[in-house]
């Protein structure tokens, strides 16, 4: 079984845990592909990304996960998005002089956003908490706790090429539904039987041998994998919109410093570049649209 950028949905039949597993692989190779991080930092964000994409698989609306971490240590930000169809992208921005060889320094004094943004109508919304822990798992499990009263547990590996998630949930009770034996007894089991898979365990094994190796004798459902991608949103509509945010002033100052205006996205690597006579249509545009506004 292939599961390369994919990700899994499983349940426990005979009480409410939910469970996800994500493998990324090209899609995280796309993401660090454009720029060099010093590996503690690309093994991050790779972790980042794969909770986004198990986060976002618990939406229950069409729309994006973004998960933000900053600090005031060597990480000054890591923001990674997921949307409800699992296109993902994602970036980091860090401090190279104050890097050092413990990973776990990387949370010193820092904080965990989670927003929620539907696509159509709905309220965006945005959890905070303190970095606590010094893994991002451990971070994510706090959230939860604080925020959003949900049992959660997740598990990371990471290879040179590839990085595997697995999410574990304890689902809320329904309808005043009261908590059954077997729901007592089956969240600290599975969390028990999770806490014993290795790293090669879960970066070599498929999902389905993941869940037998680990789960072999409880009920549980695999249902259908969905493919997981690479995909930035930016736009040369979107960079006029940003150029025309800067004012004309700003923008005519950049033409004459430099002749033109050149913008890199930062999540995929494509350049933009405006001449004068591109960077002037912008606001001739603009000036078009107010004048057609007033009519």
């Amino acid at each position: 079984m292939n599961d390369h950028d994919s990700i899994h949905a499983f349940a426990f039949q005979d009480f409410g845990v939910r469970g996800k597993l994500v493998h990324l692989n090209a899609s995280w190779q796309a993401v660090v592909a454009n720029k060099a991080y010093p590996e503690p930092i690309r093994l991050l964000l790779g972790e980042a990304l794969a909770a986004s994409v198990l986060l976002a698989s618990t939406l229950k609306f069409d729309g994006k996960l973004t998960l933000q971490l900053q600090t005031e240590r060597a990480l000054s930000l890591l923001l990674t998005q997921c949307t409800s169809d699992f296109h993902l992208r994602g970036l980091a921005h860090w401090h190279e002089d104050r890097l050092d060889d413990d990973p776990r320094r990387l949370f010193d004094q820092g904080r965990l956003a989670l927003t929620l943004e539907p696509s159509g109508e709905g309220q965006r919304y945005q959890g905070i908490v303190p970095l606590e822990q010094t893994t991002l798992a451990g971070c994510v499990e706090d959230y939860f706790a604080a925020s959003e009263q949900l049992p959660t547990r997740l598990w990371f590996a990471a290879s040179a090429d590839q990085i595997v998630g697995m999410l574990l949930q304890q689902m809320p009770r329904e309808g005043g539904r009261q908590t059954s034996r077997a729901d007592d007894d089956g969240w600290p089991r599975v969390q028990m039987l999770a806490d014993t898979i290795t790293r090669d365990e879960l970066l070599q094994l498929s999902d389905l041998d993941i869940l037998h190796r680990l789960f072999h004798e409880e009920n549980v459902r695999l249902f259908s994998s969905s493919p997981v991608s690479f995909r930035c949103t930016c736009s040369q509509a979107r960079i006029r919109n940003m150029l025309r945010g800067l004012g004309q002033a700003e923008v005519d100052s950049i033409i004459a410093e430099q002749g033109v205006v050149s913008v890199d996205c930062e999540f995929c690597g494509r350049s933009y570049t405006l001449d004068a006579i591109d960077a002037a249509h912008l606001f001739v545009d603009e000036a078009v649209n107010l004048s057609d506004q007033k009519h």
